[in-house]
């Protein structure tokens, strides 16, 4: 199919993904979901497909879901975040992982909220000097989604995934390196060329090798992602319908420092 918020390329057995909002950074909205899900789940998925590369158009990776698009609502007129998760995002992130296959992120700039929980959902991580990560969900009242309360604790234990998740704090992409968030940290002009030769190496690689140690490392790793994402969903879902979450988004579209209450 034809996308209209990603670019789906594939060459012999390399299959491409570019995340391609740039005007907003590569923000998520549902149709942006639709689209990643759909190329996840039928253009990745397909046996042609040897290996997988994931990365953003313009400056970003992505800087994670697009708060002036807004949310879909219950029927009480709250915002139904569980539905968009448990429904869109969060398939997304369970299909990276299930892919029998391996992917590649290549974050060129930044990789904030979902975007960095999408990033982090994949096999192996490339980042440009330049690129940044961050849990910023707290910054609106949110608190991480995406698996992030998975692969980011998973990664670089108790300590740090607390102070990503409660300080929202940019992690630049050498700390990112050094706390095993990511694999490898090229110039920002080498990045597409080393994520190209790393992508056709396991392309060209034996996939079926590849898929036994991704079934056996995700059952060793993330023995209950789904379990994770569905309790992620729930918690975000309360979270967005408090005032904190309103006042934070608010002073997000406002660019002001919010003014949290508790509530």
């Amino acid at each position: 199919m034809s996308y209209e918020h990603l670019i789906w390329e594939q060459d012999g057995g390399v299959g491409r993904i570019t995340l391609n909002r740039p005007e907003t950074l590569n923000a998520w909205n549902p149709d942006f979901g639709r689209e990643l899900k759909q190329a996840i789940d039928t253009d990745a998925a397909d046996p042609s497909v040897r290996a997988v590369l994931v990365t953003g158009a313009g400056r970003g990776f992505s800087s994670g879901a697009d708060l002036k698009a807004g949310f879909d609502l219950a029927e009480d007129g709250m915002p139904d975040v569980a539905k968009e998760l448990n429904e869109l995002y969060h398939p997304i992130v369970a299909g990276v992982r299930h892919l029998e296959k391996p992917v590649v992120a290549a974050v060129n700039g930044p990789a904030v909220g979902i975007g960095a929980s999408l990033a982090f959902a994949c096999d192996l991580v490339l980042a440009a000097e330049s690129a940044y990560f961050g849990l910023a969900f707290v910054n609106i009242g949110l608190m991480p989604d995406g698996g992030s309360t998975l692969f980011v604790p998973t990664a670089v234990g108790k300590a740090r995934a607390f102070q990503m998740a409660l300080l929202g704090e940019r992690i630049e992409a050498q700390r990112a390196l050094d706390w095993g968030l990511v694999n490898y940290v090229h110039p920002d002009d080498r990045l597409p060329d080393e994520a190209n030769a790393l992508v056709e190496r396991l392309a060209a690689g034996p996939t079926r090798s590849y898929a036994g140690s991704k079934r056996a490392l995700n059952r060793m790793l993330y023995p209950d992602l789904e379990g994770q994402l569905s309790l992620e969903a729930e918690l975000q879902h309360g979270l967005a319908r408090t005032r904190d979450f309103q006042e934070g988004a608010l002073a997000f579209l406002e660019k002001r420092a919010p003014a949290f209450q508790g509530a």
